[in-house]
């Protein structure tokens, strides 16, 4: 076989990668480092794709790899951020038993699981070839990977936060209570993963040609995000996915 017919494969071999050193920085408490390895799977993950159609070298194997990486990257690897989220908050808390805060970490495991629910219901999904059913996991990803690194644990990253945004929040997040905190990102995690198996038709963020007729949701999509991140900063990704999910269920009904 031809070298060419290998590039896909290496493409989603480096989104493996990514996704696997995303893991670790997430454990050791680097968010933004977490957050960036994860974009750049994202960016394997998309030209991977399309170099299997240039080259022609898609296969049942390619598709498995694919699919395979995808549940590092985008769900153990946000999983692993939130874990060190729930880890460093629940240890801020005088539990009357140990157990009571390790309890809340379970939650962190909610997104691999569904992330690779997702995954093997679109590879055997005949109506997910030009759209989706269900929030992509590289978008569900990309929104606690921001979402995360905008919120932290009271005071634990204070610092952090001074350095990307210019302000503190530690005193913000100091007066919101740990165990709110916990609940709240529990309750979210399980909210944004049934996202990720709900039958809910989504767009496709692919653009079909320049013409703004053909991409009305996805040009407003990109205004919307680019808007997003001049007001939010790294939130406005969140914001981003969330307009995404609104503006899919929206085009769904009319």
């Amino acid at each position: 076989m031809k070298l060419q017919k290998h590039i896909p494969n290496a493409l989603t071999c480096a989104n493996l990668l990514c996704g696997c050193y995303a893991c670790i920085l997430a454990l050791s408490g680097h968010p933004a480092g977490a957050m960036a390895a994860i974009v750049a799977a994202a960016g394997f993950d998309f030209v991977d794709g399309l170099a299997a159609r240039l080259l022609n070298a898609c296969s049942p194997i390619g598709k498995d790899l694919d699919s395979l990486a995808d549940v590092v990257s985008f769900g153990v690897a946000p999983g692993m951020m939130l874990f060190d989220f729930l880890d460093r908050t629940q240890k801020t808390v005088d539990w009357s038993h140990p157990v009571c805060g390790k309890l809340f970490l379970a939650a962190a495991f909610v997104i691999p699981v569904f992330s690779a629910l997702r995954l093997a219901r679109f590879n055997n999904d005949t109506r997910q070839q030009t759209s989706f059913i269900g929030l992509p996991v590289p978008a569900h990803a990309l929104f606690w990977a921001s979402l995360l690194c905008s919120v932290r644990p009271p005071a634990a990253y204070s610092a952090f936060v001074r350095e990307w945004f210019g302000v503190d929040w530690s005193g913000w997040m100091a007066s919101l209570p740990p165990v709110w905190m916990l609940s709240l990102a529990g309750l979210l995690a399980a909210g944004s993963s049934l996202l990720l198996v709900a039958n809910i038709p989504m767009f496709s963020l692919k653009f079909k040609s320049l013409r703004l007729k053909d991409n009305r949701r996805q040009y407003a999509l990109l205004l919307l995000t680019a808007l997003w991140i001049i007001l939010f900063g790294i939130g406005g990704i969140a914001l981003s996915i969330i307009t995404y999910v609104l503006l899919s269920i929206f085009n769904s009904r009319s």
